[in-house]
């Protein structure tokens, strides 16, 4: 089968609209792209001008306020940290708290200090272990006091005894007193 030059010509002009819609199909994708990314670019632009300097200069100088305000807060607080904490001051305390809570300590127990780290600050911890006696609205001053008044010494455990009868009402305090341990 021989196939005239017609058709030569008919399969070559079909081959040339097949390869020209093609190219068309694809030049008008990348087109398509084109306009979008210009669009992107424009916004990006716009947001761009929107951003002024002058606020982020303000909002770096706020920043640099906070942090000097925090470094002395932070100073503040390693001071009260630093203050030696051994068990006779400690002792001391919790007879002072107690005497002005109208409650009596009957025992007072310490394993010792020791090393640790409280939020990433080295310290000495003394934990102590108390046994007090007094009526009950006393107690609850008394160890409500502890608590709140003295930041260097952090209430751990309480337990509350309420006998029936004519016993005093006791409580049983866990507590540890903190001493920074830096420069």
């Amino acid at each position: 089968m021989k196939i005239s030059k017609k058709s030569w010509l008919s399969i070559g002009v079909g081959l040339f609209l097949i390869a020209l819609v093609g190219l068309w199909t694809v030049y008008s994708q990348q087109s398509g792209e084109k306009n979008q990314l210009k669009e992107e670019l424009a916004q990006a632009k716009a947001r761009l001008t929107l951003i002024q300097i002058e606020q982020l200069a303000n909002q770096q100088s706020e920043l640099e306020w906070q942090l000097d305000e925090t470094m002395r807060q932070s100073e503040s607080a390693r001071e009260t940290l630093s203050q030696p904490m051994n068990s006779i001051i400690i002792s001391d305390i919790l007879f002072r708290t107690a005497e002005a809570n109208s409650v009596n300590i009957t025992t007072i127990s310490s394993s010792g200090a020791s090393q640790m780290t409280l939020a990433g600050v080295p310290c000495q911890a003394l934990p102590l272990t108390a046994n007090i006696e007094g009526e009950v609205a006393d107690l609850v001053a008394f160890i409500t006091e502890l608590n709140g008044d003295l930041a260097t010494i952090n209430l751990k455990a309480v337990s509350m005894e309420i006998p029936a009868g004519d016993r005093k009402p006791t409580a049983s305090i866990q507590i540890e007193a903190y001493t920074y341990e830096g420069s």
